[in-house]
This record gives structure tokens, sequence and C-alpha cells, in this order.
């Protein structure tokens, strides 16, 4: 028998379609899959250059729990170079993956009852993460209107006696909003009344925004709170490192402490491997970063611009991540070109997988239903398939 607390834990939506996908392909099916999370670069050569050389050097043995010296010690220097942001190794955490520390950052500080506020549209692990650390998901939606932002009116009437964490995603997945530094400052104006509150800010997608923006993170834009912050990052898609699992924080010393315990019992170290990977990852050039962020703004454009030709989609510019949140709420209520009932984000996802052959994540997945998510993480020539295959499933859709 399963624990209760597992059962209320919903699989992942995004893994779910993904396997499918796989098994449409296996069966020799032509699927355009654009429901990974995950960028369709190879990991740049210096990279895997290192992870050789780790191995040949016999640097293969375990490590110290959190992370090897000589990598904190570069995202100390990371995060003061790139984010303003001063750390000093005790206040590091190197964890299997960004999700293994969101994880083991909830699971040191939950009790039974304590609330974490998510801005909804929201990653679809957040608020399974929180039940399975014994707390409260409070999942506030977010207006289109406000760019799927959080506004401090909404954080203050979220706020509860039982709030223990904020957590914001910037840019977001599944949107691609990011927050300005203004934004974030409205919001630590709130977020001062209540000394309390921790935050979490998962900034994975970093180095991925578009149109000239500036990316701010909330412990440097409002300094008064980056003693309760913790700054979550990872190598995952800056660095097209997914398989790699490497994700790193800088926080408070209690809490990183914390975490470590948790990891001494749990994961124990990452991969010694990923470890010196990453260590050259963020030693050197990141050139290669100007030329995928043209590449997956010009993608983006591409989905933007076609698919809010149809009038049955709509969907706002992502400032940056790799995904298109789109609006299908016409869609609703018709019938598809097969000739099924589509009452719902789901109903539209799975028929257009089925149908058309594209698979998509639905917007129920990221608590906003009458949505999907689609990722503009693959080739050009992929996503006008996918273009196509789509328009001609709306034009064939019954009243």
């Amino acid at each position: 028998m399963i624990s209760k607390r597992l059962a209320a834990v919903k699989p992942s939506a995004t893994i779910a379609v993904s396997q499918k996908a796989r098994e449409l392909l296996a069966a020799g099916k032509d699927v355009v899959v654009l429901s990974m999370g995950e960028p369709d670069f190879d990991t740049p050569e210096y990279i895997n250059q290192a992870a050789v050389e780790a191995i040949a050097n016999g640097k293969t043995r375990y490590t110290a729990v959190d992370g090897i010296a000589e990598l904190k010690d570069q995202i100390c220097q990371k995060f003061l170079s790139d984010n303003d942001l001063s750390y000093v190794p005790s206040q590091i955490s190197v964890a299997p993956g960004g999700k293994a520390i969101i994880f083991n950052a909830l699971l040191a500080t939950l009790d039974p009852g304590d609330e974490v506020i998510i801005p909804a549209p929201c990653w679809v692990s957040y608020p399974e993460m929180t039940r399975l650390c014994g707390g409260v998901p409070k999942v506030v939606m977010c207006s289109s209107k406000d760019g799927f932002k959080m506004t401090p009116e909404t954080l203050a009437k979220a706020i509860t006696a039982k709030t223990k964490w904020l957590l914001i995603n910037s840019p977001s997945n599944p949107t691609g909003a990011c927050y300005s530094e203004d934004e974030l400052r409205s919001l630590g104006e709130v977020l001062k009344s209540y000394p309390d509150i921790l935050i979490l800010t998962d900034d994975i997608y970093e180095k991925l925004v578009y149109d000239g923006r500036q990316f701010a993170t909330i412990g440097s834009a409002v300094p008064e709170l980056f003693d309760r912050t913790l700054t979550m990052n990872g190598m995952s898609k800056a660095f097209a490192m997914t398989g790699w699992r490497l994700g790193y924080a800088g926080g408070p010393e209690w809490l990183i402490s914390a975490m470590r315990k948790v990891m001494s019992q749990s994961t124990s170290n990452p991969s010694s491997i990923s470890q010196y990977a990453a260590l050259s990852a963020l030693k050197g050039s990141q050139a290669f970063l100007d030329d995928w962020c043209q590449v997956f703004e010009a993608r983006r454009d591409l989905i933007c611009t076609e698919l809010n030709r149809l009038p049955e989609l709509s969907c706002q510019k992502s400032e940056g991540a790799f995904y298109a949140f789109v609006d299908c709420q016409h869609l609703i209520g018709r019938s598809s070109p097969a000739g099924r009932q589509l009452r719902n984000d789901t109903d539209v996802v799975t028929s257009i997988l089925d149908e058309v052959l594209v698979a998509l994540v639905p917007g129920s997945a990221f608590h906003a239903p009458g949505y999907f998510r689609l990722s503009f993480a693959a080739s050009h020539e992929s996503l006008e398939t996918a273009i196509s295959r789509i328009e001609n499933f709306c034009q064939n859709c019954g009243a």
C-alpha cells in the first residue's frame, strides 16, 4: 500500500505526454514532440571534454554531500558577477538537479499545514513537491492581463498566518513571463511586512531572455530579502545539460545546512563527473548563448506570429524560456476533425496528438485550464510542420 501523501500527488503531465509521444514514435508514427522542457542543442564540447577528463583522472568517487569545494567557489563567483549576490561556499548547495534543490528546501522547512504561495500558471512539480513535503500548495492564478505575473495586491491577499514560502519562477515555465526589477521590488514591498516568509526563486531559465531584456532576481532587486531568499539555478537549460542532473542554489547558511542534512540521508552527493563538467561550464566561455538566444527568439517569433493568425488560438510573446502558452478556449465545446468532443484543454491536446501527431501539454497541468504549452526547443522545420498540422486540426474542427 502506498502512503496517503503519495496518493495525493499527481504524476508529471509533461512526462506522461512525452512518454505517449515516444510510444507513438516507436510504433513508426511521425510525431512532432513539443512537450519536453529541454533545449534541442547538444551540450557544448568543452563541457563534455571536462567530463571525459574527470573520468580519466579517477574523479569518480563520493564527494562532499552538497558539492565539491571548487564548484562551490565557482558558483559564488557566478552569483556575484551575474546577479550581484554575495555568497560564501557555506551558503551554496549543489544537488542532483534543480528539482532536488527545491525538494530539499521544502522538506527541510515545511511542517504539516504550512502554506507555499505558488503563482500560476506554474510548473507542474511545484504543488506536488509541496504536498510530498507535507505542506499546502496555495496556487494563485495570475491574469493574462498582468502578463501572467503576480501583482503586489494579489500577493498581499494570498498571505495568511500559515504562509511559509513564496515561490517565484522567472522566466516562467510555462508562460515565458519575466519579472522586471521594478516588479520584483513591488513584491518585495509587500514581503518586507512579513519577516517570517521565505522566498524561493527558480532562476533556471535566467540565460534565456529575449528582446534585449535584462534578467533580474529578487535577492539583488530587494536586498532586504536576501537573508531569507533561496536563489536556485542549474546547468540544464543554459548549458543543455538536462541529463547531467546538476542544480545549485545560494541561500542563508541555516537553510543550506538543513538541506545538506536532507541530502545526507537521501541522495547524498550529485554525480562527481557532472560536478566537474559544471565547473568547466561555469569557468568557460558562454558566448554560445548569444547564438542560442537568437535561434530561440526567431523560433518564438515564428510560433507566435503563425498561431496568432488562427482564429481559434492566441498567445502572448514569451519574454524568456522556450515556451509558448497558447489560449485554446475557442476550441473547447467543439468537436475534433475525428468527431471527438473537445470538453477541455486536455481533450484538445489529446486529440491533436492522436489526430495530427503533435505532442503538447495541457494548460490544466500548469493550473491554467483553457491553454496548452508548446515548447519551441525544436528545429525550425519541426515547428513549421507542427504549425501546419495544428492549423489543419483547427480548420477541420466541427461546431
